[in-house]
């Protein structure tokens, strides 16, 4: 999967910032340089904890108040698995139809494209009478491994 220039993505987010009249704090940075220098899918309180490790007065309501930003700037995105929790997608902006496999087990989450899936998806789009504007496919699975060894490296103790 390409990825974006990360160093533009995240001027991007500054001048999206900037038109929206909101001020750059050190706390809101240290988000901003952690959210753009991840690849990882992430909660709000993994972010907190990583934006702490850059600057330890990151507060959780400046990340709680900051991920929407980033989700209404179109770089993130904000994902809904069925949990108590949202996940974010950095890479998002890279490739808006990419799609994820979650392991229910231990919550690893995989991202794919597939050609033959968009062109699927376009097919059947077409044959109802629409246009696909995007697509995303999100396959919830069970880990093999957990499966196999009766335990998974992934899984959080």
């Amino acid at each position: 999967m390409a990825r974006i220039n990360r160093a533009a993505a995240k001027e991007k987010f500054l001048r999206f910032l900037e038109q929206k009249n909101l001020r750059m704090t050190s706390q809101r940075m240290a988000i901003i340089d952690t959210v753009f220098s991840t690849d990882q899918h992430f909660t709000a309180e993994q972010m907190l904890d990583w934006a702490r490790e850059r600057d330890q007065a990151v507060s959780r309501a400046t990340v709680y108040r900051t991920l929407p930003l980033l989700t209404e700037s179109g770089l993130v995105h904000e994902m809904d698995f069925g949990k108590d929790y949202k996940y974010y997608d950095p890479n998002y902006a890279d490739s808006p139809n990419h799609n994820h496999i979650i392991c229910q087990d231990c919550e690893r989450i995989v991202e794919f494209e597939s050609d033959k899936i968009e062109k699927l998806q376009g097919e059947i789009s077409q044959s109802l009478g629409f246009s696909l504007k995007a697509q995303q496919l999100r396959i919830t699975a069970s880990c093999d491994e957990l499966k196999r060894l009766g335990a998974c490296k992934n899984k959080a103790s």
